[in-house]
């Protein structure tokens, strides 16, 4: 496998889904950081459902895909309000992966068998669409054992990729995606789901090293996707 640090530009966009998530940005602010993404050769730009139109008209003849977030970013709604949204943004037919919260506070209650089932309800109407899911766990909530039956929960429902973090959380010291992390989970899942890191990659040296890891993808925010790809000199 080539070294993260002889990749081009364009290899190392591939790992990344360009977060474009913050509530307060303005419309022109959600257009920029999109455009960017597309220029960056990002795999998708990740956003906020209001955004799918502005986000459909830009990539549009592009090789960058949308990417959208599902009960973003708390995922404590109903499992029908959570599949009637994932049906809804879907059946667009131009969304290329969704990104749901599981409910992590029921992952912390060790009811992993309501987990499973939520997301197999919640996978099965994306994968009618054709959306790969990827489920996040708020890893910075979870201990280890709680990690690794999150995963297996992922797995047992037949999602696409397992994720650290929302990027979005409070009340707990914020450290995402951490090699540690990461390791834990690539330890459980064993090649049976893909691995997305979320939250805290802002240096091109965690970029490059996750990479290196064997990560398939990660969220990387608006400010930090220059700095991770070596453009902001």
């Amino acid at each position: 496998m080539k070294k993260a640090s002889e990749m081009t530009v364009e290899e190392l966009g591939a790992y990344i889904d360009q977060s474009v998530l913050k509530p307060d940005f303005t419309e022109a602010e959600i257009r920029q950081y999109i455009q960017e993404g597309i220029d960056y050769h990002c795999a998708t730009v990740c956003v906020n459902p209001s955004s799918l139109d502005i986000a459909a008209e830009l990539t549009k003849g592009t090789d960058t895909k949308i990417c959208v977030v599902c009960d973003f970013p708390f995922g404590t709604s109903t499992t029908p309000s959570k599949v009637l949204q994932a049906e809804t943004y879907c059946q667009r037919e131009d969304i290329d992966e969704l990104d749901i919260v599981a409910n992590f506070g029921w992952i912390r209650s060790g009811k992993y068998d309501d987990v499973m089932k939520e997301l197999l309800v919640i996978v099965e109407t994306c994968h009618a669409h054709g959306t790969a899911v990827k489920v996040i766990f708020e890893t910075d909530t979870l201990n280890e054992e709680q990690i690794r039956q999150a995963c297996e929960c992922a797995i047992a429902a037949n999602a696409d990729f397992v994720k650290t973090s929302t990027g979005f959380l409070t009340g707990y010291e914020g450290k995402g995606a951490t090699p540690e992390v990461i390791q834990i989970m690539m330890d459980q899942c064993k090649g049976r789901i893909k691995i997305k890191g979320s939250g805290g990659i802002r240096t091109r040296e965690d970029f490059l090293r996750l990479i290196d890891m064997g990560i398939d993808r990660m969220g990387i925010g608006f400010r930090s996707t220059p700095v991770v790809l070596g453009l902001d000199k």
